[in-house]
């Protein structure tokens, strides 16, 4: 097995993009819902609206360059090929991050943090708080292979992601993830590589631990789980039950696989409701652009499939830091996380942000960050 870390550049054929908007131009569409707002999905108006955008006035090319700009490369670990983008800072004490996304993001979520991260000073920092930035794409996920056997769940990809780190040659390192990035960013912990000094994390499970009357941040946290499980979780039992199935009609159709995506985005990000109001129509379809270029609908369904069980609370006693953002998920208080995590050095509850605080809120992520990991230089 090759060793090499290759440099990769995207350079997506132009014949490519011109299926696309012809698939586009082709697309079926229902009829309008039946209620008002987006209590039946992503009405019909802002579905066909997105569409005709992508169509006709997107500019893939702005989004590859930017990519190919922060420097790919490919690697083959445990059989696999695995993309990621590193980012090297230009100071010599900068800390290497392993940056982790998680479904249904991509590395796309971190062009905004990633020059703030790695060169703070012309960002309002201080030099002393430098990251080198490694952001691999998951497999099954954006120009990672996609596996082609069952058995690449959350421990396996932590261990490549050890692997990673120790191709790359870092002695020391700290690790963040947000969503499936999370629950990988805690398979790592677990797994405790001599290198790894510490976790950041911002999707956060803890079981209550209250018997008696629960307090203001518990009955959020409650109400939170509650949301979850009766409104907001038919995505993960269909990806983590019948991935495959799904997967023709994302395969298929760009717009089936878009509104898949748009959905989430103006459900989880602190945008109340309307994604637009957060991310610009660009952003949204370059994300997109991560599922339907390679082919990745399917296959990232199938993390559910692998791992959906083991995505629950699991004790650390390596370094833990967390950032709650208000619209997260997951909102548990900190009473019930110093259950896991005895060793929780950093907690914060930042006033802005949902599930995608890199994409959403980057300015708050990356002081985040700064404050959390500044503790373990």
């Amino acid at each position: 097995m090759s060793k090499a870390v290759v440099p990769f550049q995207l350079a997506v054929p132009e014949a490519e993009l011109s299926a696309l908007r012809a698939r586009l131009a082709a697309t079926r569409w229902p009829e309008a819902e039946t209620v008002g707002g987006w209590n039946q999905g992503v009405p019909l108006a802002r579905a066909r609206d997105l569409i005709e955008y992508w169509r006709t006035r997107y500019d893939w090319r702005v989004c590859e360059s930017k990519l190919n700009a922060f420097g790919q490369c490919r690697t083959e670990i445990d059989g696999l090929g695995i993309h990621f983008l590193h980012a090297r800072s230009p100071h010599a004490n900068a800390l290497p991050l392993l940056i982790t996304h998680g479904w249904p993001g991509s590395v796309v979520e971190f062009h905004k943090i990633i020059g703030p991260l790695c060169d703070p000073v012309p960002h309002g920092g201080s030099a002393d708080d430098a990251f080198t930035v490694i952001a691999p794409s998951l497999p099954g996920f954006g120009f990672s292979d996609r596996p082609a056997s069952s058995g690449w769940g959350v421990d396996r990809i932590a261990a490549a992601w050890a692997q990673l780190m120790q191709r790359l040659g870092y002695s020391r390192y700290v690790a963040q993830g947000g969503d499936w990035g999370s629950a990988v960013t805690v398979s790592l912990a677990k797994l405790r590589p001599a290198a790894l000094a510490g976790i950041h994390i911002t999707m956060v499970l803890a079981d209550p631990i209250s018997s008696g009357a629960f307090d203001a941040d518990e009955q959020d946290a409650l109400e939170a789980r509650r949301v979850y499980a009766t409104a907001e979780s038919g995505y993960a039992r269909q990806q983590a039950t019948r991935p495959q199935t799904l997967g023709y009609g994302l395969a298929d159709s760009p717009a089936g696989q878009a509104m898949w995506i748009y959905e989430k985005f103006g459900r989880w990000g602190g945008c109340a409701g309307d994604p637009e109001t957060v991310f610009s129509r660009d952003e949204l379809l370059d994300n997109i652009m991560l599922y339907w270029l390679p082919n990745t609908g399917t296959s990232s369904a199938r993390l559910y499939w692998e791992s959906m069980a083991s995505f629950k609370p699991t004790p650390l006693d390596l370094p833990v830091g967390c950032s709650i953002f208000p619209r997260e998920i997951a909102r548990p208080p900190r009473k019930w996380v110093e259950t896991l995590y005895p060793n929780l050095f950093y907690w914060n509850r930042p006033d802005h942000g949902g599930h995608f605080a890199a994409f959403e809120r980057p300015e708050i992520f990356v002081q985040e960050l700064r404050n959390c990991f500044r503790k373990l230089r």
